[in-house]
Parts: C-alpha cells; structure tokens; sequence
C-alpha cells in the first residue's frame, strides 16, 4: 500500500498564507491522481485540488481556483498545497490521497492521516 503523510497545517490569520506538503513512501504520478481534500468541521470530506496522471494537468474546486495551487515534486514523491488567501471557511483537516481516477471522482484509494488548518476571523 502507498503511504502518505502530510504537514504544514497550522494556525494562520485570515488572508495568510499556508504550505501544505505529502509525502509518499513511493513513486506515484505515474500510476495514480494526486490530490487534496478539505473536511470542514461537521461536513462531508470534498475535493480541492488534484494532479492527473494522464498528463498532469490539474483540477481546483471552485473555492480555491485563484488561491491555491497544487504542485508536484516527482523526484522526492511529494506533492504540495501552496494555500493564499486563506478564509475561516477553509478551516479543517486536509487530507492527500491517490488513486486511479481521484481527479475525476475524489475516491481515494489511499490517504494520509491529514493536517489540521485553522484560520481565524
């Protein structure tokens, strides 16, 4: 099974700005989506950002096009979250996860344990 980890979660000021990093504990761009989910507080886990494998092209929820950008570092088999612009409504765990079709479905075949993010009014 693929492992993942994530961090850079943290306690940040509306409009500030977070990194949010997963480590996998093995090459995964060529055979799996790459992504990162966002669970609010009370609601259901929803998709925010996504790396295809087809051709790496990338997928945003509505809510974080024009403020995060997802980038991937195959060399080291991470992928990061670069988060600006951040809003209390994007408070909660963030989770990366990969499987087959993650970018067009937002099922994921492995996830990591997820980072907390917590922005304040």
């Amino acid at each position: 099974e693929v492992q993942l980890v994530e961090s850079g979660g943290g306690f940040v000021q509306a409009g500030g700005s977070l990194r949010l990093s997963c480590a996998a504990s093995e090459s995964i761009f060529d055979e799996y989506d790459v992504g990162w989910l966002h669970q609010a507080p009370g609601k259901e886990r929803e998709g925010v950002a996504c790396i295809s494998r087809k051709d790496g092209s990338t997928n945003y929820a509505d809510s974080a096009k024009g403020r995060f950008t997802v980038h991937s570092d195959p060399a080291r088999n991470m992928v990061h979250l670069q988060m600006n612009g951040l809003q209390p409504e994007d408070t909660g765990i963030y989770y990366c996860s990969v499987a087959y079709t993650l970018c067009t479905d937002w099922d994921g075949t492995f996830w990591g344990p997820g980072t907390e993010v917590t922005v304040s009014s």
